[in-house]
């Protein structure tokens, strides 16, 4: 996908977190530690409804911002391509997987802050804050649920 405004992005994102579920589902499935299993369909759901909320975004959000180009921050600073899934998390342990999960998810962080910090027009800060902000929400929020089964 070729990504040059922020309409892309967010489309990439959703897409992102939507592939990212898959994968995760599918390898709740193959995983056989208990915990690990629990973990990864509980994030699983997660990023489903992450993808969703990024949906709405794109649906809604004013069309100056999300036609702001961005392509030039994107050719020095490639973002995460999100592959097909190969079972990469079928066979790891409960920190091992929040580990990937929550360096990806500050990956796509990092990218709406840099895009913030190069907005020239309030309503594109505005969005990138609010989505900027939803992840760190939601990155927590996961984090949080994560330690909770762990308890468990």
């Amino acid at each position: 996908m070729q990504v040059e405004t922020l309409r892309d992005v967010l489309v990439w994102t959703r897409e992102f977190h939507k592939n990212l579920s898959a994968c995760l589902q599918h390898c709740a499935g193959r995983n056989e530690n208990a915990r690990s299993k629990m973990l990864l369909e509980y994030l699983a759901r997660h990023e489903q409804e992450l993808s969703q909320t990024v949906a709405g975004f794109v649906e809604t959000a004013e069309t100056r911002a999300l036609n702001t180009w961005c392509y030039d921050f994107l050719e020095k600073h490639p973002i995460l391509h999100s592959a097909q899934c190969d079972a990469p998390f079928q066979a790891l342990e409960p920190d091992e997987i929040m580990g990937i999960v929550t360096d990806q998810q500050e990956q796509v962080i990092d990218l709406y802050r840099y895009l913030h910090g190069r907005a020239d027009i309030e309503a594109t800060r505005e969005l990138m804050e609010e989505l900027e902000s939803l992840e760190e929400q939601e990155t927590k929020q996961m984090v949080q649920g994560a330690n909770r089964m762990q308890e468990m």
